[in-house]
């Protein structure tokens, strides 16, 4: 890239996995949340008002937000600069939605970059993506020069050491187990081995078990006694550290237990050194080790590990024969060599760009949506749970808890865990979790009201009360965080399961067919509940059937309070028992519903200062905030289920009822507090913001993000 280092410059835009920031170089101008969706709408402003000729995208699963990392096609569908992207992985066979990102990435890049024969293989075969759209361009290698091996071995202390090298990442799918179990018959052959195995653990194997995996590590070392033949070097190594220990190295030994994996920077790195590689035969391996490069080994085989090894350490011309292929090869991957492939694509990129100005707009904008936060949910909840009303934004200790409100905050906090990955989410849900078992009754069903002092306020709590509690509980069963909140969760449920039968109350059965729905994704084969799933939806196809007529599309002879958590029952219910009057049903309520709220272009819930009777007039205050929360999600579902762009444009509609589109133009969500107001009267908004008001906005809140998703 020398001819052109003077002529190209540079800005680089960092995903972090936080809303930490992070010491970066210069050369990093901007940071990216990747949980946070409107940060990348952001960028995209942000590259398309400077002065950037190109964007190169380099994409990694993992890294980017949403599922499968949706939340970059906001940044891309907005760009007005030609794209370039460069693949780290491209998987042989991909899920739909894995598939339909990196189509719709293909459809806005001028080209695909990736590393290998086989990734462009795939991109065609496995996407249908056309040739002329794939770059192959190798993964660069620093460009140092490690052939002078003793000298390496004498500034590392290893004269008259035979070090075997690995490095990267430590997690279980490295398969460093295999090469410690290879070497009491290496070392007995060749007692001067050393493996050196440099590497920090890798962060999310860290949050989410610790140093297991190290412990384990170093304990079979121990069973082995290995211990004067095995080094651990726990730290993240620099560039020049990593090329002075692959100088040092007799061999390199790649253990890792995964045979897909497509590209390998450190497959590249130790090739580019001119290392001795030996390595499993996943596919990056096989292509980069063929012609005398390096060696290869079925995943978890020590056995055949072991006979590789002692082969090549017994034979040294082996050795010299595999390092000089090597180093022909890697000369033509350092980054200089590379860097200039780069640069004359970027070149004829930017030179024969047509202008793909093909830019897409999502759902709800987020740029208007305020941040997510869960500040006022964490100042609501003490060490018993969340508290349920407030005065203005106090808490008020003297109404004690409900376990409504606790049920509502557990499923707000899987829902904000599974989407953000907030970390104070796996907290407060712990808090709420055990609130829930602390209500249940023997007999399986739950008291509802707990004084501040931990007294039962009641024996028994409502029906509705009991379907909130199960909906949460089923659904922390399917998208459960850890095994032990799944294990508490599921003694909890089926305890519950002897009371289902004997729901009458619409929403008691509507929230508990949510739950059913939830567990049932998780656990199809539950043959016991699935049949009790089939008799709840019966009820609320009998008791529609009995009160709909001409003009009243309805399952009781009024409109109440959350009225679209039942369409959205039957919705969900029809995802696992394919019932197409469900279906049916669901969307003609849904309609009605929707012709009674959305009469005057914004949504208008009905008001709870009387109930809306059939043939007789509606209430239009004393709206509430579950209202929108239960029309934003009953329109979701729609949309997912249906793929209509209507039911989308709805739900958008009744969520910006929480940010001022309703009867008094006034926003119920509070910006500074984070909070939301209890309700709409006709002399303005409710001063109190009270536990279930501002979980209703939250929910409400990460639906919509769910929805810009698809």
């Amino acid at each position: 890239m020398n001819r052109h280092k003077d002529s190209i410059e540079i800005c680089v835009f960092a995903m972090n996995d936080s809303k930490n920031t992070y010491d970066y170089p210069a050369v990093v101008k901007h940071q990216i949340v990747a949980t946070e969706q409107k940060n990348y709408v952001e960028a995209a402003k942000l590259i398309n008002f400077s002065d950037a000729n190109i964007c190169i995208l380099q994409h990694e699963y993992g890294i980017f937000g949403g599922k499968n990392g949706i939340y970059l096609l906001l940044l891309i569908s907005k760009l007005t600069k030609p794209l370039l992207v460069t693949l780290h992985t491209v998987l042989k066979n991909p899920s739909y939605s894995e598939k339909a990102i990196i189509q719709a990435i293909s459809h806005k890049a001028e080209k695909l970059i990736v590393m290998s024969e086989r990734a462009r293989e795939f991109l065609i075969e496995s996407y249908g993506i056309t040739e002329n759209k794939i770059a192959i361009i190798e993964h660069g290698v620093p460009d140092y020069d490690v052939t002078d091996r003793e000298s390496f071995k004498k500034k590392l202390n290893l004269e008259g050491r035979k070090p075997i090298l690995t490095f990267g990442l430590l997690s279980r799918d490295k398969g460093i187990e295999t090469v410690i179990s290879a070497l009491p018959d290496i070392v007995r052959k060749h007692p001067e081995v050393l493996y050196v195995v440099i590497g920090k653990t890798h962060p999310a194997v860290i949050k989410a078990s610790g140093e297991e995996y190290r412990n384990y590590l170093m304990s079979l070392v121990e069973k082995n006694k290995l211990s004067n033949h095995v080094h651990f070097i726990n730290k993240f190594a620099s560039n020049e550290e990593l090329f002075s220990y692959l100088g040092a190295a007799d061999i390199y030994v790649i253990p890792n237990l995964n045979k897909a994996q497509i590209t390998s920077g450190t497959l590249a790195y130790a090739v580019g050194a001119g290392s001795a590689v030996v390595s499993t035969n996943f596919w990056h391996a096989q292509s980069l080790l063929s012609q005398g490069r390096g060696r290869l080994f079925h995943p978890g085989d020590s056995a055949s590990l072991s006979s590789i090894l002692n082969e090549l350490l017994s034979k040294p011309e082996l050795l010299e024969n595999m390092r000089a292929n090597a180093y022909a090869y890697g000369r033509k991957t350092r980054w200089p060599e590379i860097g200039e492939k780069y640069a004359n694509l970027i070149i004829d990129t930017v030179d024969n760009w047509s202008g793909n100005l093909d830019v897409s707009e999502p759902i709800i904008n987020p740029l208007a949506l305020p941040d997510f936060d869960l500040t006022y949910i964490e100042k609501m909840t003490d060490d018993t749970g969340i508290l349920q009303h407030a005065n203005y934004t106090v808490p008020n200790l003297k109404e004690g808890y409900c376990i409504d409100d606790n049920a509502r905050a557990l499923l707000l906090c899987v829902m904000s865990y599974r989407q953000k990955k907030i970390d104070e989410s796996l907290n407060l849900m712990r808090r709420y979790l055990a609130f829930i078992d602390y209500m249940q009754n023997e007999e399986g069903s739950f008291r509802n009201f707990l004084g501040f002092d931990r007294a039962y306020l009641d024996q028994t709590g409502s029906e509705d009360s009991f379907g909130r509690t199960i909906w949460s509980l089923g659904y922390l069963l399917r998208f459960a965080p850890n095994d032990a909140y799944f294990k508490l969760a599921k003694d909890i449920f089926l305890k519950a399961r002897e009371n289902f039968h004997k729901l009458e109350s619409l929403r008691g059965i509507s929230f508990t067919i949510l739950g059913l729905a939830h567990y049932l994704h998780h656990s199809p084969a539950d043959n016991e509940l699935r049949n009790l799933l089939e008799l709840l939806t019966q009820k609320l196809l009998n008791t529609y059937e009995t009160n709909r007529d001409s003009d009243w599309h309805w399952f009781e002879s009024k409109l109440t309070y959350a009225n679209g958590m039942i369409p959205l029952a039957l919705l969900q219910s029809h995802e696992i028992l394919k019932d197409k009057r469900s279906l049916t049903i669901a969307l003609e309520a849904l309609k009605f519903l929707g012709e009674v709220t959305f009469k005057k272009g914004y949504f208008s819930p009905v008001g709870s200062d009387f109930w809306f009777e059939k043939g007789s007039e509606r209430a239009h205050f004393a709206q509430q905030p579950i209202d929108a929360m239960a029309m934003v999600m009953v329109y979701y579902q729609a949309y997912y289920v249906t793929g209509e762009v209507q039911f989308a444009e709805s739900m958008a509609i009744a969520f910006r009822w929480f940010l001022g589109e309703n009867e008094l133009g006034i926003p119920l969500y509070d910006f500074e507090s984070h909070g939301c107001c209890d309700g709409l009267e006709s002399s303005g908004i409710s001063d109190n913001q009270g536990a279930e008001s501002t979980i209703a906005f939250h929910l409400a809140h990460l639906t919509v993000l769910l929805a810009n998703e698809s």
